[in-house]
């Protein structure tokens, strides 16, 4: 309870300090540009985010070149709404995405706009840890049910990773060089240009780390040996206009992952060792029409796992492909339509398996209208047909209305339903699986509004939400026989709400904040009663974030960021009882400091990311350790 007392008292502080104070000094402020960011996410082809209700957040160029000591989970970790379970852990250790509170599963991972899945995993989820974010160029995160423009699994939202591309030059390079803490070590070198028809990019990460013990050593001994990991990822893409209509953009990615991991909470272990391995290649291509586009996406996911353990090997092999066409065409200079197909394939490569490699298809036609700006006034409507090669037709649809008062003051409204059919691991893997289990399908709303003053310095967000998922999958563990399956649940509710905030004072000062609050429960019934019970676990109902940045001169620039965390509650397999123990995680801070200085007319930064600096002691999930403070310093060079 004290640390809990602790960490709002801290987040109390922040606020009052953030709260706007009268000043006469904008004429050089820093211009708020939420209302002209063209976006890609929110309707799948470029759009003034202005025009839509969506909620959605954008980490730019400059953020992710900010960010080169840190990794893709960390950096989501510090958006408002957005819970990256393990992100602080061991860098070696797995990482889960929670997004409004709902589970890894429910949130699409799109690179560059088209999905990408692990058909071997329990959810289906990508793995965040096979990204380096020297790759990446820009970050946009839609919230909410997106079921009807990206399919099965975007219950909760979706995270589209854009990727570096072309360069301003015929031939240009650019690298990244640190080391810091645990004996981390990484190196990014890549070459990019442009010309009239043709652009490239390619690019070589590699990193490594002793890491810490994974497992939290309960004894004070300090005998648990240090799980570490090495990481070797190679990019290469390409862009060609073959004509003022036509291009095509072909791209290849290969990541091997590997690592050690402990045997559980509390426990080490000196064998425990996984090699990962993911192939991720494809195509999008675009001919313009004139009033819109016909665009062409392709992509292919190879993924290979393998772990050795006491238990002995394990091996989970996934394939899959996602084709898709659409059409952009603005039938009116106030009225755009959108309609496509995707097709998806979806296979599980397992012997062991209750069927035998087992293989799902996902074909899906879908279409929405979208009125811009009449008189204030934007609104979508749409909808899609899931055909299931196992489960039939499932229909979805979103009505999303908005209203632009004066350019000040946007309302938005969603309401949305969402499918997500059974994982093939949770059909016919290994351990727990019921080739009889229901897709599950949500119901949800979010309604808020956007304010900016006149000035567009200064911009705050208030969004409330809640979902609904009937036939919940959830793992059933029988308490009498030990056996676990995958059972289908009656519902599962969850509600939050969503406040943020971002000022600029000054020419040189960004202050920016949010409080996210979220709560769920699930509901079975008992015979003629209904069981209810919070499972929003490792999941804080509330968070507070608050950064601070500031150019103290044009070439040297700092920034803080402080993130808390409430108390979660988590599940703890007890080795002693044999049995599952309902448990508390404290209240926690976390304070970072990142500083570069840039030098030679600016091709060359040299930073410094300070991580955790209160030096908190905490655990993200029972048992398991965290990062205490540590730091990465280095150099980036673009030439």
């Amino acid at each position: 309870m004290k640390k809990e007392k602790k960490v709002w008292a801290i987040t109390l502080i922040a606020c009052w300090w953030l709260a706007p104070t009268q000043t006469t000094a904008q004429q050089d402020s820093l211009k708020s540009t939420t209302l002209s960011d063209v976006v890609i996410t929110a309707t799948k082809f470029p759009k003034n985010q202005v025009e839509t209700g969506k909620v959605l957040t954008v980490i730019d160029e400059t953020q992710l070149q900010r960010s080169a000591g840190k990794d893709l989970a960390q950096l989501l970790n510090e958006q408002a709404g957005l819970i990256v379970n393990g992100s602080n852990s061991n860098p070696a250790k797995d990482k889960s995405v929670y997004l409004r509170g709902a589970g890894s599963q429910y949130t699409v991972i799109l690179i560059d706009g088209i999905p990408v899945n692990d058909p071997s995993g329990v959810g289906g989820a990508f793995d965040l840890r096979l990204l380096p974010i020297d790759q990446v160029e820009r970050v946009e995160i839609l919230k909410g049910s997106q079921s009807t423009l990206y399919g099965t699994d975007a219950i909760a939202g979706v995270i589209n990773i854009i990727t570096k591309k072309k360069g301003e030059k015929p031939l240009g390079g650019f690298g990244t060089l640190s080391y810091g803490s645990y004996n981390t070590f990484k190196r990014n070198i890549g070459v990019n240009g442009s010309t009239s028809s043709f652009d490239y990019n390619a690019s070589y990460s590699h990193l490594t780390t002793d890491g810490i013990s994974e497992a939290k050593d309960q004894s004070g001994n300090n005998n648990f040996d240090r799980d570490g990991m090495e990481q070797n990822s190679w990019q290469v893409s390409a862009g060609w206009r073959a004509s003022e209509k036509f291009s095509i953009k072909p791209y290849f990615r290969y990541n091997e992952f590997s690592g050690k991991y402990d045997a559980g909470s509390f426990t080490d272990s000196k064998k425990n060792t996984y090699n990962t391995n993911l192939l991720n290649t494809g195509l999008s291509a675009q001919y313009a029409l004139g009033k819109g586009a016909l665009n062409l996406l392709y992509g292919y996911d190879k993924t290979d796992r393998a772990f050795d353990s006491d238990f002995g090997p394990f091996s989970f092999k996934g394939r899959f492909h996602h084709i898709e066409g659409f059409v952009n065409y603005d039938l009116h200079k106030n009225l755009q339509l959108l309609t496509g197909v995707n097709h998806q394939n979806i296979h599980m490569l397992d012997l062991t398996a209750t069927e035998k490699n087992p293989t799902v298809t996902i074909t899906s036609p879908y279409a929405s209208l979208f009125l811009r700006d009449v008189n204030g006034l934007s609104l979508e409507l749409g909808g899609r047909v899931n055909n299931h090669s196992r489960f039939g037709n499932t229909f979805t649809y979103s009505i999303n209305p908005s209203y632009l008062i004066q350019n000040q003051i946007k309302l938005f409204f969603n309401a949305s339903s969402g499918f997500k059919a059974p994982t093939l691991y949770q059909l016919f893997g290994q351990f727990g699986a019921n080739n009889n289990l229901k897709p599950e399908v949500s119901q949800n709303l979010e309604t808020g509004a956007q304010f900016f003053n006149r000035q567009k310095n200064f911009d705050m967000r208030v969004t409330a939400f809640q979902r609904e998922i009937k036939d919940v999958i959830f793992y059933f563990s029988d308490p009498v026989t030990f056996q676990g399956t995958y059972i289908n649940q009656d519902r599962q509710y969850d509600k939050g709400l969503e406040t943020e905030l971002t000022y600029a004072p000054i020419s040189r000062l960004t202050l920016k904040a949010f409080y996210a609050f979220v709560d769920g429960e699930i509901t079975q019934k008992t015979g003629s009663r209904d069981t209810v019970y919070n499972n929003l676990f490792r999941r804080p109902r509330n968070s507070f974030g608050f950064n601070a940045a500031y150019h103290i001169t044009s070439d040297f620039f700092i920034s803080a960021n402080l993130k808390t965390f409430g108390q979660r509650s988590d599940l703890f397999f007890n080795l002693a009882t044999f049995g599952t123990e309902k448990v508390s995680l404290d209240a926690y801070a976390l304070l970072d400091v990142y500083m570069e200085h840039a030098v030679a007319n600016g091709k060359l930064k040299l930073f410094i990311d300070a991580k955790n600096i209160l030096n908190a002691d905490y655990m993200e999930v029972y048992g398991y350790n965290t990062l205490r403070f540590n730091l990465m310093a280095g150099i980036n060079a673009r030439f």
